[in-house]
């Protein structure tokens, strides 16, 4: 395990938090409407910016009220973040466990035992729950009952959260490599090798795989065959970039945050802060980030520009989303943040 793996342990609870009328838990408060679903079914979301656009429950003016609504107690930390798909909260744990709680009241409705602790956040796709875990598996899993569908096994850990589109399940792995994965039955539909550990999540947009590697590079893959279309050596990166309006973002762990051309990677812009464990979120025009240093950015995702930051009593390693008018963080000194956008 590694020493910033280690850190992040030391800062995370055993409990896994819901707040009442949490940003990613008022999926069963509304019905959709057209296209907008409120579910926060994967790490990045669907449109891979960690942005939900559908939330109109809360905003700038009432979230200040939220309370804790239930609660969760796990056997070991809890560093997965939690996916919520059809009134339910899946998440993985320290403990070897996935599980799968009523997101109204935190009730337990399964659990699955995989051989060693997850990290990984699940995907929740099509009545599928995909997770990695420790014991070298990515696992499907049927999201009502939890009965193992399938499981692949790759040369390494898989701290790596899964990201699926089109029937395809991509994943990172501890062996260096970036898998390809038939949603359906788990075959390996193709793998691209790195340099080192693949603990980045993949985002996928317009058929184009974005992954970092500990190797140091930020890789843009075919979605389709795994070909190589451009790598930019940034630096060692745990991060998951995110892809809005044709602009890779990225942080890494050497203390800068990346803008690049989605299809050339060509660098755009880049900020520098402290040691960046956090993945960007993106939404209106502005790159919300964490850092080592305490605080959490906005940066105009056009420019770079700081817009604005804000302390906490500890090191951000959590990953921002953003709502209706709102940036949720959580920092090591155990609060859970909420901003206005300005």
């Amino acid at each position: 395990m590694t020493n910033t793996l280690q850190q992040r342990m030391k800062r995370i609870s055993i409990l896994v938090w819901i707040f009442c009328a949490c940003f990613v838990s008022v999926a069963w408060s509304q019905q959709p409407v057209a296209a907008c679903v409120n579910d926060w079914s994967q790490f990045h979301r669907t449109n891979m910016m960690r942005w939900n656009w559908c939330e109109k429950v809360l905003n700038v003016n009432n979230v200040g009220n939220l309370g804790l609504k239930w609660s969760y107690t796990t056997g070991n930390a809890v560093l997965s973040s939690p996916a919520v798909a059809n009134g339910v909260v899946y998440v993985g744990s320290y403990d070897n466990n996935v599980y799968a709680l009523n997101a109204s009241t935190g009730a337990k409705l399964w659990s699955y035992t995989t051989g060693n602790a997850v990290y990984s956040s699940p995907a929740v796709v099509n009545g599928v729950v995909y997770v990695g875990s420790y014991d070298n598996n990515v696992y499907a899993l049927n999201a009502s009952t939890g009965a193992k569908l399938w499981s692949y096994t790759t040369g390494y850990a898989v701290y790596s959260s899964p990201a699926v589109a089109n029937g395809v399940v991509y994943v990172g792995s501890d062996d260096n490599n970036v898998y390809a994965l038939n949603a359906s039955w788990g075959s390996k539909l193709w793998r691209y090798t790195t340099g080192n550990s693949v603990f980045s999540s993949p985002a996928v947009a317009n058929g184009v795989v974005y992954v970092g590697s500990v190797d140091g590079n930020v890789y843009a893959l075919n979605a389709s065959t795994g070909a190589k279309l451009w790598s930019y050596t940034a630096f060692v990166d745990y991060c998951s970039p995110a892809v809005a309006n044709g602009v890779v973002y990225e942080g890494v762990y050497g203390g800068i945050v990346y803008a690049l051309n989605a299809s050339t990677g060509a660098l755009l812009w880049s900020y520098t802060t402290a040691t960046v464990d956090s993945s960007p979120a993106v939404a209106n025009g502005v790159v919300y980030v964490g850092s080592s240093d305490h605080n959490v950015y906005a940066l105009n995702a056009s420019t770079g520009a700081k817009l604005w930051s804000y302390t906490t009593g500890n090191p951000v390693f959590s990953s921002p989303a953003v709502a209706n008018g709102v940036v949720y963080v959580g920092s090591g000194e155990g609060n859970v943040y909420a901003f206005g956008l300005k």
